[in-house]
């Protein structure tokens, strides 16, 4: 009874740090321009240092983690990875180990209290289970968000690059069109004018605008916006019209949305086939021959009453 009332204690200690960290990993700041500075000094810090610093309690927490063998390439894969779903932050790193920790711990003591009593081969086996899940888990959660994230930009980038062709064509210089694109895209694209704004930042810092899309394409790992890079540094260094190129290259992914679009509505067919099989068809099947063999049932009972 001891036991179970500390596992629930612990249980619920657990919930409320997943749930808290969750909150303000997931939580979107409201001062624009403090989160894009912020995200300014991560990505400077880790093109030095390969992962983000991170001071105070968390960093004492994470520089605990990493003595654990082969947890650094761990954690700097997952600083990767929130970087990719979009998210930059200075907590956001400690605060995703902070969750990943807390969910190993409560799926191994929660099969620690259902193997009570099980002999220790079945208990290994659940042990190993239970910690495969709570490893696998955040990082699979974690992947989820920055497809989702790169999606989002993908569905953008049309939208986004045939603005950018139209403001550039009036004349202005290509930092002052991003920004201004930035603007008018903030609600309705926030991912990709987030993007845009650190490039223009960065380059204002002082960085090469080269570097400044490579850094871009690397956060966001597409292919589209590294062509996108790729065209608007060509034209740069060659001086080409860039308002006509970029024309071209938002009619050229239109038509990859609109492919990208068929090729889901095919495809709806055929995920649709298992539920029908699994659980409409079953279900008429019923509806129509349940009353049919019952009143098939009810005649031969009146015909044997009657022999």
């Amino acid at each position: 009874m001891l036991t179970a009332l500390l596992f629930f204690l612990l249980a619920g200690a657990t919930l409320a740090a997943i749930v808290w960290t969750s909150l303000q990993l997931f939580n979107t700041p409201e001062d624009f321009l403090s989160e894009r500075l912020a995200e300014l000094r991560s990505v400077g810090a880790a093109s030095t240092e390969g992962t983000r610093p991170v001071q105070g309690l968390p960093g004492r927490f994470l520089r605990m983690i990493s003595t654990i063998p082969g947890a650094e390439d761990w954690i700097r894969g997952s600083d990767k990875r929130l970087r990719q779903a979009g998210y930059r932050g200075e907590k956001a790193l400690s605060n995703y180990i902070l969750i990943a920790s807390g969910f190993l711990v409560f799926c191994l003591g929660g099969m620690a209290i259902l193997q009570r009593g099980h002999p220790p081969s079945d208990m290994l086996g659940a042990f190993v289970a239970a910690g495969i899940i709570g490893f696998v888990g955040p990082q699979f959660m974690l992947g989820k968000l920055a497809t989702r994230y790169r999606r989002r930009l993908q569905e953008a980038l049309p939208d986004t690059i045939d603005l950018l062709g139209i403001v550039l064509g009036t004349g202005l210089a290509l930092d002052q069109a991003m920004n201004r694109v930035s603007d008018e895209m903030q609600y309705i694209y926030p991912e990709l004018a987030n993007e845009f704004y650190t490039v223009t930042m960065q380059v204002r810092a002082g960085q090469e605008r080269a570097k400044a899309f490579n850094s871009m394409v690397r956060r966001t790992g597409l292919e589209d916006i590294k062509a996108l890079s790729a065209m608007i540094i060509q034209s740069e260094r060659f001086g080409t019209s860039l308002s006509m190129a970029l024309n071209a290259y938002a009619a050229d992914l239109r038509q990859r949305r609109r492919l990208r679009a068929d090729e889901a509505v095919g495809k709806a067919g055929i995920k649709m086939l298992f539920p029908i099989v699994l659980f409409i068809l079953p279900v008429l099947f019923v509806i129509t021959l349940v009353p049919a063999v019952i009143q098939t049932l009810h005649d031969f009972q009146l015909l044997g009453g009657a022999r």
